[in-house]
């Protein structure tokens, strides 16, 4: 049984935590910049920064995943079922000022 290859992409993402809202500023020279209200302590802010993707993205929780960086400010995501243009696409219509 043949089993369709799902589209995924990898963003580099740079976080800034204890913001005072959580929001997607845009790409930087190739980078995501995020914002979350979330302390760099006890992962809270990977959960954030996985819950602002997700929210953003309209994906599944289960489709966004830290793959590098847990402990720190430059990580690299992993998102599934999207590729890069249309991650980029849906982010770019969610930045804010």
């Amino acid at each position: 049984m043949a089993s369709v290859q799902e589209e995924s992409c990898t963003i580099k993402i740079r976080v800034q935590p204890r913001a005072s809202a959580d929001q997607v500023v845009g790409f930087e020279e190739g980078t995501l910049r995020l914002r979350v209200t979330a302390p760099p302590t006890g992962g809270k802010a990977n959960a954030g920064v996985t819950a602002l993707i997700t929210k953003s993205l309209g994906v599944a929780k289960s489709k966004v995943q830290i793959v590098r960086g847990h402990s720190s400010r430059d990580k690299v995501v992993s998102v599934a079922a999207l590729d890069e243009a249309e991650v980029r696409r849906r982010l770019g219509a969610n930045t804010g000022g």
